[in-house]
């Protein structure tokens, strides 16, 4: 499957499955199905340099979960790349919630990965993409009414 990245990061590392990465945790690379628990790789995050997310089908938005528990929450920094049913329509969110590289045999995804940052001018919710949400925007400039 072609791999993109915004980055360029190279496909260094191969993600042994997670059942098997337990039996070998200092392996630098994993790949958690949706159903995987997040929270096992807390005390490995520092010596992890890849991490893939399964995405079963389109319609199945755990990973953007898992995503977001990893960056946010679990401060992970290597690599976070989404594989499986990832479409060129939803790259602007899985770059919100924190995915750097992608799998997609989907026509046309890397021109979609080069617009995507600059798809929305404005957000709604925070993310870890760190753009400031239009509520925060308003706060700072003042235009939001006293109640």
């Amino acid at each position: 499957m072609p791999l993109f990245s915004e980055a360029g990061l190279p496909a260094s590392y191969v993600a042994l499955p997670f059942a098997q990465w337990q039996a070998r945790p200092e392996w630098p690379a994993v790949s958690l199905a949706n159903t995987d628990p997040v929270e096992d790789l807390a005390p490995h995050l520092g010596r992890l340099r890849l991490i893939v997310l399964e995405f079963p089908k389109f319609s199945d938005g755990r990973a953007y979960s898992q995503a977001r528990l990893l960056r946010g929450r679990m401060s992970y920094r290597g690599e976070l790349r989404a594989t499986g049913g990832v479409l060129q329509d939803q790259v602007a969110f899985m770059l919100r919630c924190g995915f750097d590289s992608f799998e997609s045999e989907q026509q046309g995804f890397g021109e979609a990965l080069a617009r995507a940052r600059t798809l929305f001018s404005v957000v709604y919710q925070p993310a870890e993409d760190d753009q400031v949400p239009a509520s925060l925007r308003r706060l700072a400039q003042g235009t939001v009414a006293a109640s």
